[in-house]
């Protein structure tokens, strides 16, 4: 019997089907005999091999629940930045901690701020714990203190900004997130998401542990899945003042990391030998495919993190989703991104060698095949 869609049934409060679902990258190219996935911001690099040793060990303990405190792997995140355990807390993910946040502190009525092109997750979040999004306007796609200054209202609850931000590449020196942190009323939490933030060489940047030690209402959020290469165990963690950590401790979930993540992140942190071949190799070959993208007359925003933002047309011709269909076509995936509204862009991970020589190959045939119409 086909139920009447006037039947009585459980609906969703206000706001959940107002979240349009996380789509992440593609990871495949029906046809393609080889495939560079350059879609999601994964380290060519690989884990450290003392996460994969680390993750082997356990497979004799699968049985057992893990630690619901993740006492080991925070307390080695304490050891590499001289933090307290105790105000760390981890999670599925920096994602799962961007949400947990937004549960604990924004609810009907509250309203939560982000930037035009921040992550996607901010927006999702503060739909799913109830409360408003508020969006500021950026400045040549880089996050706007003024702008987001001047949308706080009584109403503001939480305030995230992604440092570099994920999909622009750009990023705020730490005196500007210093005058945005002071400008806001001390009942409006700042999250600073630190994703990206060990690719970072800019002298005037700081990921933000010094103003998380001093203050009341900032926290950072940092994640495994980008320089540590552990994407497939889902592990993130965050610094937080202590009220904050207790407050967010009462609603995650009592047993929300494996014990195969906990040890390998444990053993990722400790590899600084791993963590500084990728920050080389990310130097190299930033540069090497901002200049080659460049040279076939395309703009790339100039990236601090693991990728490059490539800016196509916006006619008929050689657009973004042409681009992008023809490199998937070619094995080369990359990432659209109209989702953050940016339609006439594409999202490039620097990968490994091959993967970099291979986008560039594809993207000049490409520009080739554009200019003959």
């Amino acid at each position: 019997m086909t139920e009447s869609p006037l039947s009585p049934r459980p609906v969703p409060r206000s706001g959940v089907l107002a979240i349009d679902p996380y789509v992440p990258g593609k990871s495949g190219a029906p046809g393609a005999a080889k495939v560079h996935k350059l879609s999601s911001n994964e380290t060519p690099l690989g884990p450290s091999p003392d996460a994969v040793a680390a993750l082997r060990a356990e497979a004799e303990q699968l049985a057992l629940y893990p630690d619901g405190t993740s006492s080991r792997l925070r307390e080695a995140i304490g050891r590499r930045y001289g933090l307290d355990p105790a105000r760390i807390v981890c999670g599925a993910g920096s994602d799962e901690l961007l949400s947990l946040l937004a549960y604990a502190y924004v609810g009907p009525g509250d309203e939560g701020l982000f930037s035009e092109h921040g992550f996607l997750v901010y927006r999702i979040a503060i739909l799913a714990a109830g409360g408003t999004p508020v969006v500021a306007p950026e400045r040549e796609l880089t996050t706007d203190v003024d702008a987001l200054l001047a949308a706080v209202s009584p109403r503001t609850r939480i305030v995230y900004i992604a440092n570099p931000n994920n999909p622009t590449g750009t990023y705020l020196p730490f005196s500007e997130v210093r005058r945005l942190h002071a400008g806001l009323p001390p009942e409006t939490m700042l999250v600073l998401d630190g994703a990206y933030a060990e690719y970072v060489r800019a002298s005037d940047y700081a990921a933000g542990l010094d103003l998380v030690l001093e203050a009341d209402n900032v926290v950072m959020t940092r994640t495994f899945s980008k320089i540590h290469g552990l994407a497939g165990l889902r592990i993130g963690w965050m610094v937080a003042p202590a009220h904050v950590a207790d407050a967010v401790n009462r609603i995650r979930g009592p047993f929300n990391l494996s014990a195969a993540a906990i040890a390998a992140g444990a053993a990722a942190i400790a590899d600084d030998g791993h963590v500084a071949r990728a920050v080389a190799h990310n130097d190299e070959w930033l540069g090497w495919l901002t200049e080659r993208v460049e040279s076939l007359g395309l703009a790339v925003t100039p990236s601090v993190a693991n990728f490059i933002l490539v800016h196509f047309p916006a006619g008929p011709k050689g657009n973004a989703a042409q681009a992008d269909a023809f490199l998937t076509g070619r094995g080369v995936i990359v990432r659209r991104v109209a989702s953050y509204g940016l339609p006439d862009a594409l999202r490039v991970t620097v990968g490994g060698d091959e993967a970099n020589r291979a986008f560039i190959e594809a993207l000049s045939a490409f520009m080739r095949e554009a200019a003959r119409g």
